[in-house]
């Protein structure tokens, strides 16, 4: 005898959390344009930091104290776990002393490098031919200006011109030798959109969210301020490595840059 549909048991349906697509898709398009830097002083010490940061942060930054110490070792380690490795040494030397070490740093297999755009268009020229028929080869960055530098250390290298001034000169010498990818700091990141267009690759250091300490830094802006005026991807030191938590300083930063995405 069939149950009278009135008395038939009704199940509604398990509740599941709700998951805000857009708010997930933001934040995994932050982490692929948030850079870790590893400002240490010894592989065991970037080892345990990029451990802690794993689950959070797909990129990080190798630059001169972490690799005069450690060596490509520690490039090849963070390589090895899957991260995307930028390596910061910023080259600056004759031609063909900047071409071998350009190489050498191609096939560790990273994925971004530096080099000093002061150093002429000689040298970013042959940067740039070290990479030509390199598989998969790294996004080579120009260097402008230091974010620690401000008109007073411009002027006292013999410099006078005003930081953004310097920017731009050094950004239009790099694009005649056919680099488009460049490091500066968040003042001059208008211009340089401009002059690079929209393939241009913007590397930005001097973040600090809003309320943490300036440190060495000159020119400086938020993460939201930086992404808003165009930079490709934001390197971030010591607000997440020397953070009580460096994981939860990592995720609030993914959140206000992905708020301003």
């Amino acid at each position: 005898m069939p149950i009278p549909e009135r008395l038939n048991p009704v199940f509604a349906p398990a509740k599941r959390p709700v998951v805000n697509l857009r708010t997930a898709n933001l934040l995994a398009e932050a982490r692929k344009r948030l850079i870790v830097a590893l400002d240490v002083p010894d592989a065991g010490s970037a080892t345990r930091l990029a451990a802690r940061l794993e689950d959070t942060c797909q990129w990080f930054k190798v630059g001169l104290e972490l690799f005069v110490s450690a060596g490509p070792a520690v490039v090849e380690a963070l390589l090895k776990r899957g991260h995307s490795v930028f390596l910061d040494l910023k080259f600056h030397d004759i031609p063909n002393t900047v071409a071998g070490a350009v190489r050498s740093a191609a096939a560790l297999g990273v994925h971004k490098l530096t080099v000093h755009a002061s150093g002429g268009p000689a040298m970013l020229a042959a940067a740039r031919d070290a990479l030509e028929g390199v598989l998969n080869p790294p996004q080579l960055l120009a260097v402008t200006v230091l974010t620690s530098m401000d008109s007073a250390q411009i002027a006292a290298t013999g410099v006078h011109r005003s930081p953004a001034e310097q920017v731009e000169l050094l950004a239009h010498m790099a694009l005649a030798e056919n680099i488009r990818g460049f490091v500066c700091s968040p003042q001059e990141l208008a211009t340089l959109r401009s002059l690079a267009g929209p393939e241009g690759v913007l590397v930005i250091p001097g973040i600090r969210p809003a309320g943490s300490g300036v440190g060495d830094q000159k020119r400086i802006a938020t993460p939201a301020e930086a992404l808003r005026q165009g930079a490709s991807y934001l390197v971030v030191g010591r607000p997440i490595t020397q953070a009580a938590d460096p994981a939860e300083a990592a995720e609030a930063i993914l959140k206000e840059m992905a708020e301003a995405l």
